[in-house]
């Protein structure tokens, strides 16, 4: 069995990137290798942090498959740096693989700018020359679908059939896999709803962030991810919304004292929930209840 040496980013969702090409790979009875180039700290919602891996240790891996297997076979996607793109572009030169596959990444399926304008503009012209085929630039549209079809391209061709040959089988295999799956979605829907519930339980002794996140067993950062892309809102701003509608009817529909109201609420003070409510509705609670 002939290895692929795919020479991309890891995606921590296995969406795309060097967890996707090693499942096709592998999927379809290829061997994969890899040279990791960046490093993506995401969720199904997005791109939260990158680290882009040293040149030089990009320079490593690939000479360590390279001369250790020799690949005749090798995939291109996410690069982002100048210097390792250098050192990918030197890779190729020196070690002539059969098959150059360049999958050049640009948005991740959420519309995550991947790499720059520049660097796009530096691998067209120093970097497609050495390729044997390019692949139209994944625009995210269909998470990792551009990935999986050149990895599938990778593995035919490194079984011996033709360019043609491969790059029609590749196109059979993806045809099946829109079929079969869906995108991933991860668990955004189903923790808003799960928040809704939980303000609804514990509004009148809980108004942080923290303590919802925490109960809910997730970071107050990717919950806040989940409230934006799903209602617009802050988690803070959701839990002050229903607690101040909660207050409204307190005030409208009993005999309760301003005060009661306010310890009803958990707040420490009447002047604490004045303030807040004030700050939410312009009038004080006394003022509210007049009008």
């Amino acid at each position: 069995m002939k290895p692929i040496l795919t020479i991309t980013g890891s995606d921590s969702t296995a969406g795309s990137g060097v967890q996707a090409d090693i499942k096709t790979i592998s999927e379809l009875g290829g061997y994969a290798m890899s040279a990791i180039t960046s490093i993506t700290v995401q969720t199904t919602l997005g791109i939260q942090q990158f680290y882009d891996v040293p040149a030089a240790i990009v320079e490593g891996q690939i000479d360590a498959v390279m001369n250790d297997f020799e690949p005749e076979v090798v995939k291109i996607g996410l690069i982002r740096r100048e210097d390792t793109l250098d050192v990918v572009i030197r890779a190729l030169q020196k070690y002539h693989p059969r098959h150059v596959i360049l999958d050049t990444v640009v948005l991740s399926s959420r519309g995550d700018t991947l790499i720059s304008r520049e660097m796009l503009e530096t691998i067209s012209h120093q970097l497609v020359p050495l390729c044997t085929l390019v692949i139209k630039k994944d625009d995210g549209s269909m998470h990792g679908l551009s990935n999986r079809y050149a990895s599938a391209v990778a593995v035919f061709l490194s079984q011996g059939l033709s360019q043609e040959q491969a790059e029609s089988k590749a196109k059979a295999y993806i045809n099946t896999q829109v079929v079969r799956a869906s995108d991933l979605q991860g668990r955004g829907s189903e923790l808003y709803n799960e928040l809704l519930d939980a303000i609804a339980e514990h509004h009148c002794k809980a108004s942080d962030v923290k303590f919802y996140a925490d109960l809910l067993n997730v970071s107050s950062r990717y919950l806040a991810q989940v409230t934006r892309r799903i209602s617009g809102k802050s988690p803070k701003a959701i839990i002050d919304d229903y607690l101040i509608h909660e207050i409204e009817l307190q005030l409208k529909s009993t005999d309760n004292t301003v005060q009661e109201i306010a310890y009803q609420f958990g707040f420490s003070s009447q002047a604490h929930f004045t303030k807040f409510f004030k700050k939410q509705k312009g009038v004080s609670p006394s003022q509210f209840r007049k009008k």
